[in-house]
């Protein structure tokens, strides 16, 4: 019987990764999209509709697919963001769409000044603070706002988690890395079996925020002296370098990525995890132990993504081309129960259908 097992945890599996939303969590498959979301009145809600990457063949060769796949995780997160708010709102209200999209444009501006103008910003006053003299291309000036930058990032991040719903969000952040393990493990997705296993996980995007900001050290220090006039300095120097910096987030990105898909290969055991430890780090405060009902949340949303690439799996493959994700409508369950219920008929099949 173990050697059974193991020979079907070698088997190589589709990959499906997640997102923790409002209330629920989003597992997105290669060829499936789930959204599962529990509303006030305990009932389970899903989204669910076949996935296809968006892009040509050329956005998957190594450093363009990090920008792509960014690109396109930044789409969907939003999505499921706003459908998962949704779910939580009355009935017979709405959301006003022009707030949804003014959320976006100030979210942008807040994250860009928060998080690249402000590191600048104290780096450049602690030098004068303490009679440093640092050249806009001095590799130490941009060490130091690469540490302020890591300092302003945990200190939002312990700032935000003091927050009730946001504490919840974490928690179902925690329940999306336990469900991944235990399916990365060929586990059968009970709530005992998601329960055992870690907070933590590699693929994390917490630890693609580290890496980030890691990378964006390197980047500085070596396009600084190769782009800005020698000599330059001032509040124009500093203008210059900020803007360097935000033009080098795409490229920035595209390295962390694949620097975060060899850590994760390469380095979940032996010596080799010590690299994995800073992102574990700041896991520890974005993921929090989850309860029961979060667990089985994150259990729908990973049952549902596999179903539909099974489906997608079996078509055949003419109807598999890329086309148009089709409109499905919500999926709404009255318990945790009745959506095991409906999944072993065809989930579809077993469902009501409700309002997105």
């Amino acid at each position: 019987m173990a050697e059974q097992s193991e020979e079907r945890a070698s088997e190589k599996r589709p990959y499906i990764g997640g997102q923790a939303v409002i209330e629920g969590v989003m597992m997105r498959a290669p060829r499936g999209l789930s959204i599962a979301v529990r509303r006030p009145d305990g009932s389970l809600v899903i989204l669910e509709e076949p996935y296809t990457p968006k892009g040509a063949r050329l956005f998957k060769l190594p450093l363009l697919r990090g920008v792509a796949t960014l690109g396109e995780a930044l789409q969907l997160g939003w999505r499921a963001l706003k459908f998962s708010a949704e779910q939580q709102v009355p009935e017979g209200e709405e959301m006003p769409e022009e707030e949804g999209k003014g959320a976006i444009v100030l979210s942008t501006v807040l994250a860009l000044g928060l998080f690249v103008a402000l590191p600048q910003l104290l780096a450049s006053g602690s030098g004068k603070l303490f009679g440093v003299d640092f050249g806009l291309d001095d590799p130490r000036f941009h060490v130091v706002i690469g540490l302020f930058k890591l300092l302003i990032v945990f200190l939002y991040m312990v700032a935000i988690s003091r927050i009730p719903e946001i504490r919840r969000t974490f928690q179902f952040h925690g329940a999306e890395h336990k469900t991944i393990h235990a399916y990365e493990q060929d586990l059968e997705l009970t709530v005992e079996n998601v329960q055992a296993q870690t907070t933590l996980h590699p693929r994390c995007g917490t630890t693609f925020l580290v890496v980030v900001v890691l990378m964006s050290i390197v980047a500085g220090s070596l396009a600084a002296p190769l782009v800005l006039p020698a000599g330059m300095d001032g509040l124009l120097g500093q203008v210059a370098l900020l803007t360097l910096r935000i033009a080098l987030l795409p490229f920035i990105a595209a390295f962390s990525f694949e620097l975060q898909r060899l850590s994760a290969r390469y380095c979940t055991k032996g010596p080799l995890r010590i690299f994995l430890l800073p992102g574990f780090l700041f896991q520890k405060i974005t993921t929090r132990e989850p309860d029961d009902d979060q667990v089985e949340v994150a259990i729908a949303a990973m049952e549902a993504a596999a179903w539909r690439e099974r489906e997608a799996a079996e078509e055949p493959i003419e109807a598999a081309a890329p086309a148009p994700s089709p409109a499905l409508e919500p999926l709404v369950f009255p318990s945790f129960e009745g959506f095991r219920a409906a999944l072993s008929r065809g989930l579809r099949s077993g469902a009501v259908l409700g309002q997105g």
